[in-house]
């Protein structure tokens, strides 16, 4: 435990950075694993009408430091790409 005043003050800020960390990274998360369900479902147009959703939330990510710059564009460019392929693929029924 920290014994000094600025340590006990660097333990807060910490903590409370910790926490903003985790909830920016969990909305990001659930964001990504519902445009995953909507691509494994083939649900193209649901999916390409989420995109732009989705990359506010890599964006924000990327504003409050939970994602790096090029992190965030390179998920974006990924998620993109399984979008055109989806799309571009002749539906099976």
């Amino acid at each position: 435990m920290a014994n000094h005043a600025s340590a006990l003050k660097a333990d807060r800020q910490n903590e409370k950075r910790r926490n903003a960390n985790r909830s920016n990274r969990s909305q990001l998360r659930s964001g990504l694993r519902r445009f995953e369900s909507l691509l494994e479902e083939q649900k193209s147009e649901q999916a390409r009408a989420a995109l732009p959703v989705l990359y506010a939330l890599v964006d924000k990510a990327v504003r409050k430091k939970a994602l790096s710059k090029n992190a965030g564009d390179r998920q974006k460019s990924r998620l993109t790409r399984r979008l055109n392929r989806i799309s571009a693929a002749p539906a099976t029924a």
